[in-house]
């Protein structure tokens, strides 16, 4: 089954709108799918960054709201 959307007639806004509801969806089945064999390390990588005080992170939501903010 194929699906379009008029991409190019959408603002960034309705796109991360799009995506987020795509990824809800997705996240509804998690049992279906298994991450990729890279994830594990990529993760593992990501953490001992976060140990050696290398890195950072935000909560999703005020990451969420940057990007809204700034388009």
């Amino acid at each position: 089954m194929e699906h379009t959307l008029p991409l190019e007639s959408m603002t960034i806004e309705e796109k991360i709108t799009i995506m987020e509801s795509l990824w809800e969806d997705l996240c509804k089945d998690q049992k279906q799918f298994s991450s990729p064999g890279w994830h594990e390390s990529v993760l593992k990588e990501r953490e001992q960054q976060l140990k050696n005080g290398n890195d950072s992170f935000i909560d999703w939501q005020e990451a969420k709201k940057k990007i809204h903010d700034s388009i």
